[in-house]
């Protein structure tokens, strides 16, 4: 098992939650825990979704896709009470008025971070994270996009499929 950067009580946590326990897949989810950039994850087999969805349930994930009208009111609360959010069925672009989240463009007011988000200036909390997932094979980002996120193949494995 790994234990390079990761926490083997951790990642056991994850295993149970319903991550694989192949080495990519672990090594997948320890990328996710050190990177500075949201994870946007290539899951065909809806893997990551349903370990995502497991693993935040404590925390009460907020599930949103890109056609709902919602979509930012939903980052808004999320943002403030620092609930996750998963992201799902993204395509090849993103929406523009994501920017700020992605670039985690917060800045300092007093003691508080705020983001603007729109035309509205929100409270920060520390605790927010933010999942993008695709069921898409092979998307093509465009460089714009790269920049922003940490890109993650989670297609399954055969150690996975195994497992």
């Amino acid at each position: 098992m790994i234990t390079v950067l990761g926490d083997p009580v951790k990642i056991r946590a994850w295993n149970i939650d319903g991550l694989p326990s192949d080495n990519f897949s672990v090594e997948n989810a320890i990328i996710i825990n050190n990177s500075r950039r949201w994870p946007l994850f290539i899951d065909p087999q809806l893997q990551a979704n349903k370990w995502i969805k497991k693993m935040e349930a404590a925390r009460k994930i907020n599930i949103t896709k890109p056609n709902d009208g919602n979509i930012l009111r939903t980052l808004e609360n999320s943002i403030q009470f620092g609930k996750p959010v998963l992201l799902e069925n993204v395509y090849e672009s993103l929406d523009p008025s994501l920017n700020p989240v992605l670039m985690k463009s917060t800045y300092k007011k007093g003691n508080n971070l705020y983001i603007k988000l729109g035309d509205q200036d929100i409270e920060y909390s520390p605790d927010f994270f933010f999942y993008i997932t695709t069921k898409m094979r092979n998307p093509h980002y465009l460089p714009e996009v790269q920049t922003k996120v940490t890109l993650i193949n989670f297609m399954i494995t055969y150690e996975g499929l195994n497992d």
